[in-house]
């Protein structure tokens, strides 16, 4: 009962309103008051005019400056992402590569409605089918999942094989990553299966969510895929002819995730100026092309407090989407002892490494620092690849040094290794190797990188000191959040409550934002969310 009347009181006395819902005017109480996001908040005037209060509730008597309604989680993204991927909350686990972001990840952000993908980046084929199959049959009646393509350059055929997976087994999301141009590959994921209703309106089959930090990749993505691309799947009849048309109508993604400061693979761009200009290219493109339906930016990177997430939907974000912080989470295809050096990392014991995958291109991604010698061998190991013609060139000493601290086996062992390691994968790369010994050296430099992520995800002891971890500063911001909480225990932090508890405590942040705006006086802690279990 909101409103209660005085006992005996004739019927035409006016309401008293329960001290639930009277209007405070103290700093302690008002910040106390604005955590109540799930009821409307009236902005008042003290009688004598020289005081500023809230009131929940009912509208009380006396002057009412202003309302808000009331403030849900899920109301603090784009109403319309929300409904075209059939999810509660604007809010996405990331796809974490080499199946760190787990099918028990993905599905149990499904049952909490809300999105996941599978982090099929660096996996083999056969261990991506799998996943698939499993997730198809456990998540069949469900829309809201999904699984990652990665650009792969030096693996183009597994990087189209994998998208013709995905598919042809009717993934309903796919995140496409790590694209500075469209491939045949992600073009057929975004075209497959377009048709029209019976209005005239484009549908998809599949959503591309399509992950990018910079404004020319971006443009790439907001365009209609490009007509030689769509004539050469058509030739090849991997589209239909209708398809391919229909796929000039229409961006090549709907949704586009701006990537900022993130673990792994970034640009290592603030987000506060990234997403704005995306969002300026994404108008001009909008315009300029007639789009029917609004294509909506996410954000991700640098997302592991209830601050930053509320500031990335201020920034216009329609969805965030959560990585580095996730791998803490129990669903987490990470070792115990790689979980364990996350949780004890700040903000600034972040680095930059080479990446395995383009490795020869000196791409590098971000990785946790503290505890690991990761980033420095890796970085021995390029800077002979630069330096080097082959393995055979590199001086004596050097060679001794690399064997024994950084691989701790000899050139020719593991050439082996790798040797087996591509005779699996794809043996043109063996053969490509044998006739350029450049290609060669960065092969067996590359099981380096490639063997130190696994290390990290089996919990390999003896290379405790090479654990290759994808970390941005975020991890470090969550760590500090969380401390002193239940959430402080890697046993508490499932996916689902980290998930709940950033959107919840958002939610909280915003509302604080909002009474701010009015000129009511609020405690600092109004700014702050400690974690709890949420349901």
């Amino acid at each position: 009962m909101s409103v209660l009347t005085v006992p005996g009181a004739p019927a035409a006395s006016p309401p008293v309103l329960s001290p639930v819902f009277a209007p405070v005017f103290s700093p302690e109480e008002i910040t106390a008051r604005a955590r109540q996001i799930r009821r409307p908040v009236h902005v008042v005037s003290a009688p004598d005019g020289r005081e500023l209060g809230i009131a929940t509730g009912p509208v009380p008597d006396g002057p009412v400056l202003g309302t808000l309604p009331p403030l849900y989680p899920e109301w603090l993204g784009g109403r319309t992402f929300c409904e075209a991927h059939g999810v509660r909350f604007p809010y996405v686990a990331g796809e974490m590569a080499n199946g760190i972001a787990t099918t028990r990840m993905v599905s149990a952000m499904a049952r909490a409605e809300m999105l996941g993908f599978f982090g099929a980046g660096g996996l083999a084929y056969p261990e991506v089918e799998r996943a698939v199959h499993a997730l198809a049959r456990e998540l069949g009646t469900f829309g809201n999942w999904g699984v990652n393509l990665i650009h792969s350059p030096a693996e183009p055929e597994l990087e189209f094989r994998v998208a013709e997976l995905l598919v042809s087994a009717g993934v309903p999301r796919i995140s496409a990553s790590a694209f500075m141009e469209l491939t045949p590959a992600v073009v057929l994921c975004s075209a497959r299966g377009l048709r029209r209703d019976p209005q005239g309106a484009v549908v998809r089959r599949t959503r591309l969510l399509a992950k990018v930090s910079r404004p020319e990749v971006a443009e790439r993505f907001l365009s209609p895929a490009p007509a030689v691309l769509l004539d050469q799947l058509v030739a090849r009849g991997e589209l239909t002819r209708q398809e391919a048309e229909l796929a000039a109508l229409v961006p090549v993604a709907e949704d586009i995730t701006v990537e900022a400061d993130s673990g792994g693979h970034t640009d290592n761009r603030p987000l506060q100026a990234l997403l704005p200009r995306i969002a300026a290219l994404r108008d001009t493109l909008c315009r300029r092309f007639g789009y029917p339906r609004p294509v909506r930016l996410g954000a991700a990177g640098g997302l592991g407090t209830p601050d930053a997430v509320a500031a990335a939907f201020a920034l216009g974000a329609s969805y965030v989407v959560i990585g580095s912080v996730n791998q803490t989470a129990t669903e987490a295809g990470l070792s115990d002892e790689a979980k364990a050096m996350l949780c004890d990392a700040d903000i600034s014991d972040v680095t930059m490494a080479p990446a395995a995958d383009m490795f020869e291109l000196g791409v590098k991604l971000q990785v946790l620092s503290r505890g690991t010698m990761f980033a420095q061998r890796a970085g021995r190991l390029h800077s002979a690849y630069r330096a080097h013609g082959s393995l055979e060139e590199i001086p004596a000493a050097l060679r001794a040094s690399i064997e024994r601290d950084v691989l701790r086996a000899p050139f020719d062992e593991v050439w082996q290794r790798t040797r087996a390691f591509w005779a699996r994968r794809d043996p043109a790369e063996i053969t490509r190797a044998e006739a350029d010994p450049k290609h060669r050296m960065a092969l067996v430099f590359r099981w380096y990188l490639g063997s130190s992520s696994q290390w990290a995800i089996t919990g390999e002891g003896s290379r405790r000191a090479d654990y290759q971890i994808w970390c941005g500063p975020a991890m470090g911001a969550f760590n500090q959040w969380v401390a002193g909480t239940f959430l402080a225990a890697p046993a508490n932090r499932s996916v689902v409550q980290i998930a709940l508890n950033l959107l919840e405590g958002a939610a909280v942040v915003t509302r604080a934002h909002q009474l701010r705006t009015y000129g009511v006086p609020l405690t600092a802690e109004a700014f702050s969310f400690p974690p709890r279990e949420l349901a």
